[in-house]
């Protein structure tokens, strides 16, 4: 494998590297999981494996479609090489069906289909518990200009229909999921951080089985399980041949 770097950040599933190329880094995707802004915590055995291939398929579907994306290639299991990016404190969240927060804090049915999706940002800042913002205060704090927030619910929508497609094709509706976004070297807008079961809302097409971590923020079973079921569906041999992975 390529040699890594010092340690630059450490998240809490996830640690960025050094890369002997300065404008790109090393995204290694641990073990550890979280939920509850951190209260709740487990180490599980190959959920990096899992989320890292998971991720990496699925930047590659956007990839092919257009969408800028930090992902340049996955240098082994858990380990990804990426861009560097200068991260935008939001978290963006579209909602296709009516699950999670969205119950506990609006007057939604549950399950209830959601036309158009609805997208929804976040700050992405643990001392403030990560509260829901609207533009204009987005704008005061110097998050992003009405032009990028413009981009970036643009970019945000065509991954949305391109993701539900793939998945839907595999047997997983896309219930939500949230997205991280960055700037380049060069100022442009590119997709950042993971898509996975532990950033994605997945149900089972057929019984509506929770595939996410939504099974460990609700102790309702074996995570992996899940996780495996998602992997399985999303790559296959010409993947894992492809990254020469046995």
């Amino acid at each position: 494998m390529d040699k890594i770097g010092n340690l630059i950040y450490a998240g809490k599933a996830k640690d960025v590297y050094e890369y002997e190329d300065n404008n790109k880094v090393v995204v290694k995707f641990r073990d550890d999981i979280s939920a509850g802004d951190g209260e709740k915590k487990d180490s599980l055995v190959k959920k990096g494996y899992y989320n890292s291939l998971i991720s990496s398929k699925l930047f590659e579907v956007l990839e092919e479609s257009s969408i800028k994306t930090q992902y340049l290639k996955l240098l082994k299991p858990q380990y990804i090489l990426s861009k560097k990016l200068k991260m935008i404190p939001l978290e963006v969240i579209s909602r296709n069906l009516a699950a999670g927060s969205l119950l506990r804090n609006f007057p939604f049915q549950e399950k209830q289909k959601l036309e158009p999706p609805i997208i929804q940002m976040d700050y992405k800042n643990d001392k403030y518990h990560d509260p829901m913002l609207n533009d204009d205060i987005i704008i005061a704090l110097k998050i992003s200009t009405k032009e990028e927030l413009n981009e970036i619910r643009a970019i945000t929508k065509k991954i949305n229909h391109l993701l539900s497609k793939f998945l839907d094709e595999k047997e997983i509706i896309l219930v939500d999921f949230k997205l991280e976004f960055g700037k380049d070297q060069d100022g442009n807008i590119v997709l950042g951080d993971e898509i996975s079961p532990d950033t994605c809302r997945y149900w089972d097409k057929e019984t509506l089985d929770t595939l996410d971590k939504d099974i460990f923020r609700k102790g309702q079973g074996n995570v992996m399980n899940a996780y495996e079921k998602v992997f399985n569906r999303v790559v296959d041999e010409d993947d894992l041949k492809k990254w020469n992975i046995d």
